[in-house]
């Protein structure tokens, strides 16, 4: 029997790269999911791949910074699926520079993604957790252990130059992790969260040719790491290699699975033996 059956899965900025691998992981073990991301193209093809293998899914498309999505994406895990069981806070993008080059609008946009939404996605969930614990109880059923996952990186475990926005938004993650942990360990709800070391994606990985950007929110950011520099990371891990989206997404399975029931308020990195 899948791992996962009768579960369900929200993700955040599962249309692409990670999360889209993080969403064909779950949902291949069984567990319903709600995909998210920034546009709706690319969340729907990962709903059909999804369907296609036998899965079952749904869209729910816009920004986690937005007023009102966090509760919004919860309720059409209820809507859809009947309940939640597994949130995975994955959701972001870097717009780096120097400190002193650094605008309140660059803080407060990598802030808001990559710390803010995860809270308030959580606080959204609370009710429906709880609720559907107190259920359980009353009619004398196990409570079944549901899983949140925070994904961080090794920035905000050690800091990375260019990069103050984002490593400080990635070492709030862990203190949010913590305190979940403690707060809803009564409901059997374990909290973790994965750093992730260098996984090649379109954000890291820039044309050789030049600069590679993405579009958010109607901002020009920059991405990519240079070729020669990416060369010089790769030799400094002792897998000797960058890792794929898909294995990013199997060190998140982990902890949405029954073997990791009893750890809570942990971080793994996924960094193929990198040490900060």
């Amino acid at each position: 029997m899948s791992k996962l059956a009768n579960k369900v899965a929200i993700v955040t900025g599962s249309g692409r790269g990670i999360g889209r691998e993080i969403a064909l992981k779950l949902a291949a073990d069984g567990a319903a999911v709600v995909v998210n991301d920034l546009d709706e193209t690319p969340a729907k093809e990962t709903v059909a791949e999804i369907e296609v293998a036998g899965g079952r899914a749904v869209v729910c498309a816009g920004s986690v910074t937005d007023d009102g999505f966090a509760e919004r994406f919860v309720q059409t895990a209820v809507d859809s699926f009947g309940g939640l069981d597994i949130i995975i806070n994955n959701a972001g993008y870097t717009w780096d520079t120097v400190i002193q080059k650094m605008t309140d609008e660059q803080w407060d946009a990598i802030l808001d993604v990559h710390l803010k939404a995860p809270f308030r996605i959580l606080r959204a969930a609370q009710p429906v957790i709880a609720a559907a614990v107190k259920q359980a109880k009353e009619a004398s059923e196990p409570v079944p252990c549901r899983k949140v996952v925070n994904i961080s990186s090794i920035a905000g475990l050690g800091g990375n130059a260019g990069q103050a926005n984002y490593a400080a938004a990635k070492a709030g993650i862990t203190g949010l992790t913590k305190t979940l942990a403690k707060e809803w360990g009564r409901y059997n709800v374990t909290v973790n969260t994965v750093a992730f070391g260098l996984i090649k994606t379109r954000l890291t990985e820039a044309p050789a040719d030049g600069d590679s950007t993405i579009e958010v929110l109607g901002n020009e950011i920059k991405v990519g790491v240079n070729p020669q520099l990416l060369s010089t990371m790769e030799a400094m891990i002792p897998l000797g290699r960058g890792g794929t989206p898909a294995e990013a997404a199997g060190s998140v399975y982990l902890f949405c699975i029954p073997e990791s029931d009893y750890v809570s308020a942990q971080t793994v990195v996924c960094g193929g033996g990198f040490m900060i």
